[in-house]
């Protein structure tokens, strides 16, 4: 057999076996198939738990080196387009009914109970300025709150106790939660509006005092330098002083 016919011999075993054995062609197939088990893996937990998923959770549960957000990010993408959607908010993962098809869902629940414009005033004020303590509420809202309108905030679980300012009295701080997020679709607190996107919306009309600016908003876990922990001993009890509720909070 000449050099070229052992050639053309040895090319056609070649084709007849593309998937050899040194795993040339074979490694991307078997990665194809470990990422498509993971984003199944990932899709039964998702749908079994009660409560959104962090990507090391179900990390822990994927076949060995697959990344988490990898299969996330293409379960992600292959329900773009269906009535559920995968989101990431609050940093953990969950599935959740396609915006544009909320509506279907609202007609069969009860009334819900609007929350009063003081109160809504007060949650963006704390999620703007965590952490922050009533008084400092007051003063950038410029009347008093009842105690009331925190205790509406705190029951939803949107608001929570951070701990104590190092100040005379040492007033409670608040600061918003991971419910927080979830309930108004946040990936981060970060992706609250800023200035130009609140004028966008029409939510301010242009004549704003000389150097206005919004806060970058924080919701770190770890206390600021000027916060003591909370006291294990029932330290829900704000020890500040409880002003009598103002006109703003009487629709509560």
């Amino acid at each position: 057999m000449t050099g070229q016919d052992g050639g053309l011999v040895m090319g056609e075993i070649a084709r007849l076996f593309p998937a050899s054995a040194n795993g040339g062609t074979a490694e991307p197939a078997e990665a194809h198939q470990q990422l498509t088990e993971a984003m199944r893996i990932a899709e039964a937990l998702l749908f079994a738990a009660p409560e959104p998923l962090a990507e090391e959770d179900i990390e822990k549960r994927l076949p060995r080196g697959v990344s988490a957000k990898a299969a996330l990010d293409h379960l992600k993408a292959s329900y773009s387009g269906r009535g559920v959607n995968l989101v990431r908010v609050g940093g953990k993962w969950m599935f959740r009914t396609a915006t544009d098809l909320a509506w279907l869902l609202a007609g069969g629940e009860g009334e819900q109970k609007r929350m009063s414009r003081a109160a809504l005033e007060t949650l963006a004020i704390i999620a703007y300025h965590q952490p922050v303590t009533r008084a400092e509420i007051e003063d950038i809202r410029g009347v008093a709150i009842s105690k009331g309108t925190l205790d509406v905030l705190l029951e939803t679980g949107w608001v929570r106790l951070r701990g104590r300012r190092r100040a005379p009295g040492r007033p409670i701080t608040y600061g918003t939660t991971t419910n927080f997020l979830i309930h108004f679709g946040l990936e981060a607190i970060t992706d609250l509006p800023g200035l130009e996107e609140l004028k966008g919306a029409g939510l301010f009309d242009g004549r704003l005092p000389s150097g206005f600016a919004i806060p970058q908003p924080s919701d770190d876990d770890a206390l600021c330098a000027d916060e003591d922990p909370l006291e294990a001993d029932g330290a829900a009890e704000p020890d500040e002083p409880q002003p009598a509720a103002s006109d703003a909070d009487e629709d509560e």
